[in-house]
C-alpha cells in the first residue's frame, strides 16, 4: 500500500487532466489523510473547471469579430504615478490560446504576472510595446501620452491587428477600427494579456531606476504615490523621473 506521503506527492505532481483517474485509484482507500487528500484534489478540479469557463467568457469580445485573423488587445500602465514613463501593449492571441488566469494585472499577483508575462509573449502571435517617458508627459498631458503609448505598441509590432479592443478609451490617430471596452482588462482575453506585458515591463523599468535614484522607493512603489514616497519628495525633493505636473501639490505641502 502507497505511504500517504507518496500518494500526496503523486496528487501533487499530477496534471489536472490526470487527476480523475487517480482519485479513482485511491477512492476505495478507508484512511483519513487520503480521504482529506482527494476532497482536496476534486477542490482543484472545480478551480481550474471554473477557471476554463471564466476564460471562455474573457473571449465574447473576440468572437464577436470572427471573420477577423488578427484582433489586437491593447491597455497602458502607470496613468497614475508620480514618477517614470506610463508603457502600454498591444497582443495579438492566437484564435486557439490556452493561457488561463488572464485578468486585469491589478488583479493577478505579482509571481503569476511573471509567469504568464513570459507564456503570453512566447504564444502571441505578434506584441508591440510603447514607452512615453516622464518629459513627454508633462508636455502634452498623461491622456495624450497614454495615446502615444498605444500608438507606439501598435506600429512595433512584426503582425499588425486588424482589429482593436482597447481598454476603455479609443485611441485617435490610427485607422484601424476599434472598439473601446469598460473594464475590458477583465472582460478581453487580449486586452487582460497586454495589461499584464504592459504592467510586468514598467515593473521592470521601476525597478532598474530604483538603483539609479534610490531613496524613493520606486522598486516597492513603482512611482506611485505611497506615503513614503510622498515623504521622500518633501524631504529630498524631486528627481529627473519625476512628473512635475504631478507633483506640484505634494512640494507645497498639500
Amino acid at each position: 500500500m502507497d505511504s500517504i506521503k507518496d500518494i500526496k506527492d503523486r496528487l501533487k505532481d499530477a496534471s489536472v487532466s490526470d487527476l480523475p483517474a487517480l482519485i479513482a485509484a485511491y477512492e476505495s482507500d478507508a484512511r483519513d489523510g487520503v480521504k482529506k487528500l482527494l476532497i482536496s484534489e476534486r477542490k482543484r478540479i472545480a478551480a481550474y473547471e471554473a477557471e476554463l469557463r471564466r476564460m471562455d467568457e474573457m473571449y465574447h469580445y473576440e468572437r464577436l469579430y470572427p471573420e477577423v485573423t488578427y484582433i489586437g488587445g491593447i491597455d497602458e500602465v502607470g496613468r497614475g504615478p508620480l514618477a517614470g514613463p506610463v508603457v502600454a501593449c498591444c497582443v495579438i492571441l492566437p484564435k486557439d490560446c490556452d493561457i488561463l488566469y488572464l485578468n486585469d494585472s491589478k488583479q493577478v499577483p505579482e509571481k503569476k504576472r511573471e509567469q504568464l508575462y513570459d507564456e503570453i509573449i512566447t504564444k502571441a502571435v505578434s506584441y508591440g510595446i510603447g514607452v512615453v517617458s516622464h518629459e513627454v508627459i508633462d508636455e502634452i498631458n498623461i491622456l495624450q501620452a497614454t495615446y502615444e503609448a498605444m500608438r507606439q505598441a501598435i506600429g512595433s509590432m512584426k503582425i499588425k491587428p486588424q482589429h482593436l479592443l482597447v481598454d476603455a478609451v479609443k485611441i485617435p490617430g490610427i485607422t484601424i477600427p476599434q472598439r473601446g471596452i469598460i473594464k475590458g482588462d477583465a472582460k478581453s482575453a487580449s486586452i487582460a494579456a497586454a495589461s499584464i506585458v504592459a504592467k510586468v515591463t514598467r515593473d521592470r523599468m521601476m525597478v532598474e531606476l530604483d538603483a539609479k535614484y534610490p531613496g524613493y522607493g520606486f522598486a516597492k512603489n513603482k512611482g506611485y504615490g505611497s506615503a513614503e514616497h510622498m515623504e521622500a519628495l518633501r524631504q529630498i525633493g524631486p528627481c529627473e523621473i519625476h512628473r512635475r505636473s504631478f507633483i506640484g501639490s505634494i512640494l507645497n505641502g498639500q
